[in-house]
Order: structure tokens, then sequence, then C-alpha cells
């Protein structure tokens, strides 16, 4: 029979051959299991699926509504339409989401669902549901140094939906309270596959202008790290462009950053370590005044870390610059009363770390002494 005889319900009867489209690599084999597990449900289960399917890229595929209205064509039934789009996209975040906290299949279940969002993302309204999901703090553990194969892709994957909400505010705004900067580091450190750098020096290349990320970057040593990426002979031409954009913009913000506007940085992050600016002499005695900004903030912030933090360098480092203030500060002791930091330094005096032991006491016989006589004692 010609092909042009077929009918309608013959068509809708002869099998799709998905198997040599998987063949041909027009599909992957991730998909033809899906395809297949498809075509074994009900009817009555296939229907709904389908429309919810052909919903998603009736979405991605219409042309943006501006003004509340669509570019051609009758506007009747968008909003209704919209709606069910909006509801469907919800549903679908809100089950990946719920898919990277509790995985239904252990292998499978975080590899698909990061998959899925490295594609939904693109699309901001996703970028929007995504956020009020809280599924950003979700990707974060997943970003560290691969080896396997898989890993690696579920890595690349997971990096660039972190390059997809570098385009969103609230996004950024959300990732500067997480660990991703120091994750990410350590990835470009680690990698050698060009994608899953490339996507990673994107990101940095989007964050260096927001907010706190550019003195992140800066005291975690990635100008020296991006020399050594420049070093290595990659082939990516996007890769190194992207390479020189990032030593050019933090080349910049060297020159703006000021030693306290990094140091400001590190303690509001809560991220403190023995950087050389904490032991230097010339760094208190210059910046000593800055420390009474915004009603001595960044002390406030200090107390916090004392009080809060599980990190034994952050707390040791804490005691220590509250040590320093009292030291250099003329008011220092009368400033730290106030801010009633005597009981809670003390606490650490007892704490198992010996590092924090020692500085909880180098501040607390500061703080009952005055700089001076502690000085002498801890001689």
């Amino acid at each position: 029979m010609d092909r042009a005889e077929l009918t309608t319900e013959q068509v809708l009867k002869r099998d799709i051959p998905w198997e040599h489209y998987m063949s041909t690599k027009l599909i992957s084999g991730t998909c033809l299991q899906l395809l297949r597990r498809y075509d074994h449900k009900p009817e009555s289960q296939r229907a709904p699926l389908l429309e919810e399917v052909l919903l998603y890229f009736d979405y991605s595929a219409r042309p943006k509504l501006r003004n509340g209205t669509l570019p051609n064509g009758d506007a009747s039934n968008s909003k209704s339409k919209l709606t069910s789009t909006h509801d469907v996209l919800r549903g679908l975040v809100n089950w990946l989401c719920s898919q990277l906290r509790n995985p239904t299949h252990p292998s499978c279940s975080i590899p698909t669902s990061i998959h899925c969002l490295s594609t939904s993302l693109r699309e901001p309204y996703v970028r929007t549901l995504f956020v009020q999901a809280d599924g950003i703090k979700l990707l974060i553990p997943l970003i560290s140094p691969a080896a396997t194969q898989q890993s690696i892709q579920l890595l690349y994957e997971t990096c660039l939906c972190i390059w997809l909400l570098s385009f969103y505010d609230a996004a950024v705004d959300y990732l500067s309270t997480t660990r991703v900067m120091p994750r990410l580091v350590e990835v470009v450190k680690g990698s050698t596959k060009e994608k899953v750098v490339r996507v990673a020096v994107l990101s940095f290349c989007n964050l260096l202008a927001k907010g706190a990320f550019a003195a992140q970057m800066i005291d975690l040593g990635l100008p020296q790290i991006v020399q050594n990426l420049k070093a290595q002979a990659w082939t990516d031409e996007d890769l190194l462009d992207a390479l020189n954009q990032l030593e050019v913009g933090l080349k910049e913000n060297l020159k703006k950053l000021s030693s306290f506007d990094k140091y400001k940085q590190q303690v509001l992050l809560g991220h403190l370590d023995w950087s050389p600016m904490h032991k230097d002499p010339s760094f208190w005695r210059e910046n000593i005044n800055n420390f009474e900004e915004n009603d001595f903030q960044i002390l406030r912030v200090l107390m916090t870390i004392i009080d809060t933090s599980s990190d034994t360098t952050a707390l040791a480092v804490a005691c220590y610059d509250l040590s320093q203030f009292l030291q250099y500060h003329p008011s220092g002791r009368i400033v730290v009363a106030d801010l009633k930091a005597k009981d809670r330094v003390m606490k650490l005096m007892n704490h198992e770390n010996t590092e924090v032991q020692k500085n909880a006491l180098l501040c607390v016989q500061r703080l009952f002494l005055g700089a001076k006589y502690a000085s002498f004692l801890r001689a």
C-alpha cells in the first residue's frame, strides 16, 4: 500500500522505531527507556502526561508575553493557558526538588533531576519557581571535583544550573549566603574536563560584579588560579575568552578593593581564616577607626560568629580579631564590654580545640588587664 493511502488509524497503530533512533543517536538510551515506559502505561495515564508535556513545549515555544498580550494573534484564552502552563511548571520544579531531597532511585533520580533542571532553568519563570522551592541549597553539595564519567556529567550540569541562576538577582542573593564560591574554586582547581571548567569560569564572570563575590574570589586566590589555568593547553575558544575576561575583571577589582574591604567581606560572610591581614600590625593601625562604622557592625558580627559558629578556625580568628581590636582601639575595652563579650568569649576558654582556647584566653586577658599587660603575660 502506498504511504499516501494510509489512514490516520493505521498511522497511529504503527510502532515507532525508537531503538533505531537511539542507534543513530537521535535520542539517548535514557530517552528510550522513558518512552518505552510511557508506551506500557494504560491510556488513562498516558493522556494526562502527554497533555502536560505538550503544555510545557507550548510554553517554551510560544512568543513571550508583553504588556499582558500576545505579540501576534488573538489573546483570548491566553490567561487560562498561561495559568495551566505555570501550574505544570510549578509541579515539575517541586517534583525535581523532591527528588533531589529524597531520591526514589539510588543512582538515577539525582542525575535525571539535574539534567532536567539544566534545561528548564533556561526559562526565567522556572528560575523563579526554583528559588521559591528553596532548590538552590540542594545544588551546592553536588559541586565537588569528579572522577568518573557519570559524576563529571553530573558536575557539569550542576555548574550549568549555577551559571543559569547567576542571571537571576534573587538567585544571586541566595548564592551569596552559601559556600558555592569555595566549591566552584575547588572544581576549577581539580578538573581537567574543559566543559566543566568553562561553565564554572563563566559563572565566575557573571558573579564577579555582584555583591561580595569579587572579594570572595580574591580571598580564595582565584587570580593566581586563573593564571595557572591560562598556562594549560585548552582547545576550547569559549573557555580561553572567559579566562581572559575573568582575569581582567579580577585585576580591576583588586585595584578597587582595600584591605579593610576584603576583611569586612570575610567577616560579613562568616568565612574567617588566617589570611595575612589578621596578624598584620599595620592593618590594625591603619584601619582601626573603620571598625566604628555602622555602630561597630564588624564587632557585632564577630560576636555572632563566636556565639554560633561550629568552625574552629572561624572561632579562633574571631577571638583573635576581637583581642586585636582591644589592643589597637583607644576605647576598645569599653566598646567590647558594652557588647557583653566577656562571658561569651570566656565560654570558649574550655573549648576542645586548643587554638580556640588560646585565642579566647588572649582576648579575655586583654579585656581584663588591658593590651599592654596582656601582651606582657603572653610573651
